[in-house]
Formats: structure tokens, C-alpha cells, sequence
């Protein structure tokens, strides 16, 4: 069970804002503000590469931190600067080419689906079921050996719903695809155990609800996938001879040399965080906000929510009639409440579907209090 004072306490923005954009970017805790911060100091002392040395243990502790996080092992896991870039590098090791199949979901997200369009890659959406969630029955009539890929997303960045993972996951074995996981939306809100889901590559960022800094992502490469990365360098492999070279073990080839150390410590410290809160609790906590903001809403003459899915998350995402979704938004800023709005631009198979063109979303982390979601339902009331 979460101790709310304890980690209000730790949440410096939340005094006086009601923060409801964990899904956008959340407020980093204490640890990692101090881990992220004091790093930077010393890296104005010394130098960054002498900073980063005397950091070296801890930078290594990463890998089994979010190995623990995510149910693999530690050479599984890779760091990088976003989950986008996460997705792309796995991808790009696949090797995909015009005349294989990749099915998504009718909730994939925008950057997925751009960079397999940019790859000349047709891909083919999966009906979802009555509930909203991906259709298991339906992605197994469209299986066949020509399919390569299920791009999976966990949590969509709208629409509430939490999409199953292991009948994908069978399936798609099945014929030999490989499953990607969008972690995105779930590493930090809910549980997401490689191991026992079974995937093949997990993707994710550091700064929605895992509550870590900007600029951080990780990436899962399980040793089942047999993936290699084709963009190396001097941190992904030792150049030993002239004409030859030796790749890092494991997921670590798949990282790049520059990246900011600050940040990446600031990303374990939140990594560590959650784990010290467990993730069954952090789970419970963010389900029982979002029932309760879900449950307000439904009560505001003109508030319309736009939930879907049989199992929901903490993102919940609604609209206001005669009023646009931005001036909602603005509106409830003034009033020191942060949302944000998502647009069909960035899920169009699920809200062209849906005949919607923009959402505002509102997603309470744990340390969102009850009486901060009262405050929330009274002032969209007046907006």
C-alpha cells in the first residue's frame, strides 16, 4: 500500500498543482531531482568524464535495477534517450523488408507506425474486439509465415485501455514472429514482466510514469529474439584490429556512446524508487485514481469519457461538450490543474475509428490525493 504523505512528501509539484499529466511527463521524486542534480555539480567540478568514472557502479547497478523492473536479465537491457528510440533501434535490427508483414494494433502510436511507413513497410492494423482491446482471434485468421512483426501496445496514450500481451504473444510465436512490446505508456503504472509475458523486445521511457528524467529510455532485447543491432559504435562494440570488431554482449549493443550521465542516474533512482514501492502497489493506487476520477466525471453535465477496454489503466481521457479540448485544458491550468490533449494525429487507426480529433487527458498518478481529484471534477464543472 502506498503511504500518500510519504510520497507527496517527495513530490515537490504537487503542493501546489494538481498534477493529473503523468501520461505527458510526471514529476520526478525527491531522489531522483537530488541524483540528477548532483551529478551535474560534480560534473562542473571535474570534468564529465572523471564524474561519470566515480559513478561507474552505479551506472552498472542500472542493469540489474531495471532487470528486476522488467522481469529479464541484466544483458538484456540496454539504456537510451527515449522510448521512440528504443523502438526504432529494435526495429531497424529486424532487417525488415517491403515484402514482409508487420501487424500492429488499432491503437498503435504515431512514431511506431511512422517509422515502419518510413521503412516502405505496409502494416496492417488488427481489428479490436467489442471492449476496445486488440482481437486475439481475428490477429490469429491473419497470421501466416510472411508475418514478421506484432507491434503490441501495452497502454495506448489514450483511451484507457490495457491491451492482453501473452494470447498475442502465442500466437504470433505461432508463425515465428517476433512480438515488440510499447512499454511506454505501462513501465511505471503497472507490472510488465518479460519472462512471464513472454516478448520479445520491450520498449519504454523514463519520464511518464516511471517518473524519471526527460531524455531516458530503456530497451529490452531478449536473448530469444536473436536480434543484432546494424547502428554500432564505440560504446556497442570494441574495434580490436583494423579490420575487425567485437560486439558488445547482449542487449548493450544496442546502446550509443554519448548520452547524459546525469540523466541516466536520475533514471535509476527512479527505477529504484518504484521498485521500494513495489509495483503491485504502485498498481493498485493508479487504478484506484483513475476509477475515482472516471466515477467524478460521470456525475458533470456535457463531460463525455472516451474509455475503452475491458482491464483499465490510469489514463483517462474525456471531452467537454462546446468547448475544444485545448481550451479545456487551458482553462483547467489557470485554475493550477495539469492535463494535456491528445489528437487523432497520433492514433489515427483508433480515433478516426472513433470519429474523434483531439482528447483531454487526465492521468493521477499515486501521489494524486483524493481531494485533488474533488478539486479537479469541481473546476472542469466550471470550465
Amino acid at each position: 500500500m502506498i503511504d500518500l504523505g510519504a510520497v507527496r512528501a517527495d513530490t515537490a509539484g504537487c503542493h501546489d498543482l494538481i498534477f493529473l499529466d503523468s501520461a505527458g511527463s510526471s514529476l520526478p521524486p525527491s531522489p531522483v531531482l537530488d541524483e540528477v542534480l548532483s551529478h551535474l555539480r560534480r560534473e562542473a567540478e571535474i570534468g564529465g568524464y572523471r564524474a561519470a568514472a566515480e559513478r561507474a557502479d552505479s551506472l552498472e547497478e542500472g542493469y540489474s535495477v531495471f532487470a528486476s523492473l522488467l522481469g529479464c536479465e541484466p544483458h538484456e537491457v540496454a539504456f537510451t534517450d527515449s522510448a521512440t528510440r528504443s523502438w526504432l533501434a529494435a526495429v531497424d535490427a529486424m532487417g525488415l523488408s517491403p515484402g514482409d508483414r508487420v501487424l500492429v494494433t488499432e491503437v498503435e502510436y504515431h512514431s511506431n507506425a511512422l517509422g515502419l511507413l518510413n521503412l516502405g513497410i505496409k502494416i496492417e492494423p488488427i481489428p479490436s474486439d467489442a471492449s476496445g482491446v486488440v482481437d486475439v482471434d481475428a490477429l490469429r485468421d491473419m497470421l501466416d509465415s510472411r508475418v514478421k512483426l506484432v507491434s503490441l501496445v501495452h497502454v495506448p496514450t489514450n483511451g484507457g485501455l490495457v491491451n492482453p500481451v501473452k494470447p498475442v504473444v502465442e500466437a504470433a510465436h505461432s508463425v515465428g514472429a517476433l512480438v515488440l512490446l510499447d512499454a511506454c505508456q505501462s513501465i511505471g503504472q503497472l507490472p510488465v514482466d518479460a519472462a512471464e509475458l513472454g516478448v520479445d523486445v520491450i520498449t519504454g521511457t523514463g519520464r511518464k510514469w516511471l517518473r524519471g528524467p526527460r531524455g531516458t529510455g530503456v530497451l529490452v532485447i531478449r536473448d530469444q529474439s536473436g536480434l543484432r543491432p546494424r547502428l554500432i559504435d564505440g560504446k556497442a562494440a570494441v574495434w580490436e584490429f583494423p579490420d575487425r570488431f567485437t560486439l558488445a554482449p547482449g542487449a548493450r549493443g544496442f546502446e550509443l556512446w554519448e548520452y547524459g550521465v546525469a540523466e541516466r542516474l536520475g533514471l535509476i533512482a527512479a527505477g529504484k524508487y518504484a521498485l521500494r514501492l513495489g509495483m503491485s502497489s504502485i498498481a493498485s493506487a493508479v487504478s484506484s485514481n483513475a476509477a475515482l476520477t472516471r466515477e467524478s466525471l460521470a456525475s458533470i453535465a456535457g463531460v463525455s469519457v472516451h474509455d475503452l477496454g475491458r482491464e483499465q489503466c490510469g489514463i483517462v481521457s474525456f471531452t467537454k461538450a462546446g468547448k475544444s479540448a485545448e481550451e479545456v485544458r487551458d482553462r483547467l491550468w489557470d485554475k493550477g490543474i495539469a492535463t494535456s490533449v491528445t489528437y487523432s494525429t497520433s492514433t489515427q487507426y483508433d480515433m478516426t475509428r472513433r470519429g474523434l480529433t483531439s482528447l483531454v487527458r487526465a492521468s493521477p498518478h499515486y501521489f494524486v490525493s483524493p481531494s485533488d481529484i474533488s478539486a479537479f471534477a469541481s473546476a472542469l464543472t466550471d470550465v
